[in-house]
This record gives structure tokens, sequence and C-alpha cells, in this order.
């Protein structure tokens, strides 16, 4: 038996015919495509100015100055949007949204853009809206008074926890805790201004919100020492540009614009040397994201429509710097929202502009 075996697995096999020589078949490039004018940039043409939806009076996002000028970063967000479409970032009006209120006011054309967002399949397919890209990576996280000695959101268990009603925060946080032993009291609030003050009011131990959020009020409390964001995140949320579903040249625009901020960073593109940059860039890429190379045109924009977003804005590592980072009271480190070649590495990371 062995040998048969053997017999068969040394067996001869007639081989097959060689494949016959012949040169690879030329695959022609698709053709290119005219763009369309969208309805929303019509109407933002139109008007004159981009109706952008920012955060309510969250500090480091979109908040008034002592002089009363809005600063944030979502802030930004709409100002290079405005510097796309007109030249000009001073053509945008501001419109402060709460959670509640934002993606009801993008579907019913109040806003033409929200400047950030936070995704989830539920909201990306059954709003009728479209995420266009991640400008911040975050998650859930706690704020508590350092009286507490709380370190982890583990010990939370069995305390008054402050959180905004029908919000994502609110189902996160009865998910995270399902299998505890001893769950937290959710302390339900209609907004995020009644959770802050019932939380100062001592109505709950913990106030539950975006961690960027929860340093961000931290900042503006008076005896902010007093309080400590705890390292714990207990969810994922993504954070973008959000636009109506049924124009996807807008959406292509706004994409695009999120995309330039990030690969001016990328590429060491500055407010101060993207002049020097266009007349001699370092490379290739650089060339076509500063003088368009009829790429503007794709989007119906004006070819230096990315020098304008750069010169009038800064890139995406300025105006982190300045609104969440280093050069602001909060002083978030940029963590997942570095760079993907930076050292560590992060998340952010942009096509190429090509």
């Amino acid at each position: 038996m062995l040998g048969a075996v053997a017999l068969t697995g040394c067996e001869r096999r007639t081989p097959l015919p060689p494949l016959p020589s012949t040169p690879a078949p030329q695959v022609a490039s698709a053709p290119g495509v005219a763009p369309v004018d969208g309805p929303t940039l019509k109407a933002v043409r139109a008007r004159g100015r981009l109706r952008c939806g920012v955060a309510d009076d969250l500090r480091g996002f979109a908040s008034r100055d002592v002089l009363g000028q809005w600063r944030g970063f979502d802030v930004d967000v709409c100002r290079a949007v405005a510097a796309a479409v007109f030249g000009d970032s001073r053509k945008v009006q501001l419109v402060p949204l709460t959670a509640k209120q934002r993606f009801t006011a993008l579907q019913n054309d109040q806003v033409d853009l929200i400047a950030r967002g936070g995704l989830s399949f539920g909201r990306d397919t059954g709003l009728g809206l479209d995420f266009v890209g991640v400008s911040f990576f975050d998650g859930q996280g706690f704020l508590v008074r350092k009286a507490l000695e709380g370190k982890s959101a583990a010990d939370l268990a069995g305390q008054r926890i402050c959180v905004q009603a029908g919000t994502s925060n609110e189902l996160n946080l009865t998910e995270h805790y399902r299998d505890a032993t001893l769950r937290p009291v959710k302390v339900l609030a209609d907004s995020e201004a009644a959770a802050l003050e019932a939380y100062l009011a001592g109505d709950c131990d913990a106030l539950s919100e975006d961690r960027a959020a929860l340093a961000a009020v931290r900042a503006s409390l008076r005896g902010a020492d007093g309080h400590v964001v705890l390292p714990d995140e207990i969810s994922k949320d993504p954070q973008g540009p959000v636009v109506r579903q049924g124009d996807s040249q807008w959406a292509d625009l706004v994409r695009w614009t999120l995309n330039a901020l990030i690969l001016a960073e990328e590429m060491d593109v500055t407010a101060k040397t993207v002049a020097e940059q266009r007349d001699q860039p370092a490379s290739p890429e650089i060339g076509r994201l500063l003088a368009g190379d009829g790429l503007g045109q794709q989007l119906l924009l004006k070819d230096d429509w990315a020098f304008q977003v750069i010169r009038q804005v800064g890139n995406y590592g300025e105006i982190f710097a300045r609104n969440l980072g280093s050069d602001s009271d909060l002083g978030l480190e940029r963590g997942r929202n570095a760079q993907w070649n930076a050292t560590p590495p992060g998340l952010l990371y942009a096509p190429p502009m090509r």
C-alpha cells in the first residue's frame, strides 16, 4: 500500500503549454467628467456668504473673545471653506448650534455646512447627511472634582453623572456600564449648559462629554485646578465637516478644503511660507496644491483656492495649535490628531493632491 501511495506521488504529469508571449493590453484612462455646479455652491455664491454651523459657545472650538470676535477650531474650518469659495475667509456667517440643533439645522437648509459633527453609522446613513472627512479624533470622558479622588471611569460606579439627555453621550454611558455590578446614576440635562450648571451646583459627581469639550469647560472654570479630566475614554468619536446628501460637488469642495489643510501641514506649507512655496515649490505636489494645475476647476473654484485657504487661515497644525494646542490655554496634546508620519504618529491622513 505504501509503495502504491509513493508511486502515485511520483506520477509524471504532462506540462502545460507555455502562455503566448503577447504584450499587455493598454488600459485607457477614464474620461474626465465635467463638474456640475451643485445647488449648495450656487446658493452660497448668490448669497455672498457661507452659513456655517459651529459649536454653541465652546472654548477652543467656537466662542467670542473679549472683542466680540469669533475664535476657535470650528470657526477656522468655516473660514477655510469661505476662503476656498470666495477667496475671502471673512465671507462667512457663523451659526452657533447645540448638539441637538445642529443636524436638524443642516437638514432644514438653515446652514450650508456643519464644521464638526460626530460620525457614526446611524448618522451617516439615516439622516440624509454626508460626513466628508475626519478633522478631529475625540472620545467621551469625565470631568470630576479632585476631592472625589477618582482616578478612572471604574471609580465612578455608584456615583451621579451629569449628561445631556437624548444624545450619543447618554447612550455611551448606558452601554459602558451595562455589566457593572454598581452602575452610576445618570442625571439628565436638556443642554450642555444645563449639564454643566448641575455639575457645578453639586447635583452630580461627574460631568460626561467629549474629552476635548471637557478640557475647554475646565479651562473656563474658576478654580480650574480643583477639577480634572480623567484619562479614560469610553467611546470613539471621529468628528468632521458634515453636508447634506445629494450634492456631491459641494461635498467634494468641503472634503478637499479639509484635505488641503492636512496636506499643507504634512508638506510644511504654512501661512508665512505659502507665497514663497507657490513661487518655488519644493515638490510637484506642493506645486499642484498651491498653483492648482487646473485642479481647482474640478471643484468649480479658482486655481489658487488652496493657496488662499492656507494664506488666510493656515494649515491644520497652525489651526490646532492656536485654538486647542500649545498656543492656547487648553494645551491639548496632538495625540491621535497628529499627522500619520509624525513622531509619535497620529491618525491624521489625507489623500494625495493629483
